[in-house]
């Protein structure tokens, strides 16, 4: 697929983006199943000019994450993958394309709706484009029905291309910080932890050790503990920061985080070094509570 981007501050669009931006839109044309090419152009902008497009194009007075704009008039029930002579129509050959239509994403959107889901920023910036793309073959979400096709549709493109849900940086930045809190006066060894709930909400721990050696808490059970006695139970990823070499979890919180997030993942951060590994390769053949159990008392 042609991505003809249009940003209105280059700066907020990193270089390295570009490519995943591109890969999310030739997923986004596999997944619907369109063999000839299309093309869209995609403007990046602010609140404050996506405001305005919404006022003016669609009589809603309020910014929003992004709006799309169809080229082909899609009859009821039928999409771009079976609509293909309604998009030769819409041939460009200044693109050498069928032109699709356009798309509006905001900035400002992606950085609050980033992190209020914990998501990263080029995953949420790859969502909305995902999103106004199946726009713009014919998918809407009025309807029940229609929400749940276009959700598993989006939800499918995602899944073929590589991007982290959450923000790593973040949570690695979030880690480091816990750990300044360590209470470690035995081991000078200190931990720090971010741990990622589903619902987006990331709940920190440091390592508590004790004068009674078996007391001591790890950095993983404290952020843990303290997510779950506050209602969290499904979680994405934990970071775990050191300062002396990079550290995994030992073999208790490896069960601890089981019970609760078998497909969670696992990141380790030490000065400028970065690993990960999901928690089922650090416990293998692992077990933990049925999911229908969790949050039931």
């Amino acid at each position: 697929m042609i991505l003809d981007l249009e940003c209105r501050n280059p700066a907020e669009l990193r270089e390295d983006w570009l490519p995943l931006l591109h890969t999310a839109a030739d997923a986004a044309q596999k997944t619907e199943g369109v063999a000839i090419p299309l093309a869209v152009h995609v403007l990046i902008t602010d609140d404050e000019e996506i405001h305005r497009v919404n006022r003016e194009q669609r009589k809603i007075d309020r910014a929003t994450d992004v709006l799309s704009f169809p080229a082909v008039a899609y009859p009821p029930s039928r999409h771009a993958a079976n609509a293909q002579e309604l998009l030769e129509q819409e041939y460009d050959p200044d693109y050498g394309a069928a032109y699709l239509g356009d798309i509006v994403i905001s900035m400002d959107h992606v950085r609050a709706q980033a992190q209020e889901y914990g998501h990263s920023l080029e995953r949420e910036l790859c969502y909305l484009l995902v999103h106004g793309l199946f726009h713009l073959f014919g998918y809407d979400h009025m309807e029940e029905n229609d929400k749940r096709l276009m959700r598993e549709m989006e939800e499918k493109t995602l899944s073929d291309i590589k991007v982290e849900p959450y923000d790593r940086n973040e949570l690695i930045a979030r880690a480091k910080a816990a750990m300044e809190y360590s209470y470690s006066p035995y081991s000078h060894y200190r931990v720090g932890a971010c741990l990622l709930g589903k619902s987006g909400k990331m709940y920190t721990g440091c390592n508590i050790e004790n004068a009674a050696y078996g007391a001591v808490n790890c950095a993983e059970r404290t952020a843990l503990f303290k997510a779950v006695s506050e209602g969290e139970r499904e979680f994405t990823a934990i970071a775990v920061a050191t300062e002396k070499f990079l550290g995994w979890p030992c073999g208790i919180c490896r069960q601890a985080l089981y019970e609760f997030a078998p497909d969670l993942m696992v990141i380790v951060a030490c000065k400028d070094e970065v690993d990960s590994m999901p928690l089922k390769e650090l416990l293998p053949h692992g077990f933990g509570a049925a999911p229908d159990k969790l949050g039931k008392e």
